[in-house]
């Protein structure tokens, strides 16, 4: 069976601006392109050494593959315009 395509969101406890967009994310419901998977990058010193002013942050992760960087999400798209912004950027070219 072929690994599948996660969106990773790439979050801290207690970030206000990872929280929105989780929410954002989560409101999403079925319109959300792909499943979602949130790690606290203070749990993963990898993560932690690239990202860790950077949060929150989005990841398109497939096995065999390296993570692709999504764009950072501008603050206000939520609903229909967020999910129309993470397909155009799911199907969009491999770099970041």
């Amino acid at each position: 069976m072929p690994e599948q395509t996660v969106l990773v969101l790439v979050t801290r406890r207690g970030c206000c601006l990872c929280e929105g967009l989780a929410e954002r994310l989560r409101a999403l419901g079925p319109a959300l392109p792909l499943p979602l998977q949130a790690v606290d990058v203070d749990g993963d010193p990898a993560l932690l050494a690239r990202y860790d002013l950077e949060v929150p942050v989005l990841l398109l992760r497939q096995a065999g593959d390296p993570d692709r960087l999504l764009p950072r999400v501008p603050p206000r798209l939520a609903g229909d315009r967020l999910a129309e912004w993470l397909r155009g950027r799911i199907s969009g070219p491999k770099t970041a």
